[in-house]
């Protein structure tokens, strides 16, 4: 993740290191844990990862970005970095990769900010969930405009 970052951050600012002091996310009633505490957050979300095989490929994306954020190991760019965990666990599992709509966005933050604060993932899934729904749905039509012309060709 910190490789990630700092390819994310390059020409930003200096990337793949872990925050040394404590931050405030503006608007957000959760306030993220200490640098130190942080770190040891951050620990055990690696080594959960492989033991979360009770949820399913939108959960699991939905977890790691909403847990990935609400530790918010590095000064800046933690939605960043979370959103591409996010896609690379989609993907993984055979989804499309998701992108959050400025229209979408208070949205997105409200889910984010009822998992930090009530550790209540639902909202985030079905948002995610939603999102990857109407990818699929743009990719159906295509396929179906596709058939379609093909079948006007024979």
């Amino acid at each position: 993740m910190k490789d990630m970052y700092a390819i994310l951050m390059e020409n930003i600012m200096i990337g793949g290191i872990y925050r040394n002091v404590d931050v405030h996310i503006s608007g957000a009633s959760h306030t993220p844990p200490s640098p130190n505490e942080a770190y040891k957050q951050v620990k055990k979300l690696y080594a959960d990862l492989p033991y979360k095989t009770e949820m399913n490929g939108i959960e699991l994306a939905a977890w790691s970005h909403a847990e990935f954020v609400k530790i918010h190991p590095f000064i800046d760019g933690n939605g960043r970095t979370s959103r591409l965990i996010m896609n690379y666990q989609l993907m993984v599992h055979g989804f499309l990769p998701i992108s959050i709509a400025k229209e979408s966005r208070l949205d997105y933050f409200d889910a984010l900010e009822g998992y930090a604060v009530a550790a209540n993932l639902t909202p985030f899934v079905d948002f995610i969930g939603a999102l990857e729904e109407q990818r699929l749905d743009v990719y159906i039509r295509a396929i179906e405009q596709q058939q379609h012309q093909n079948t006007q060709h024979i």
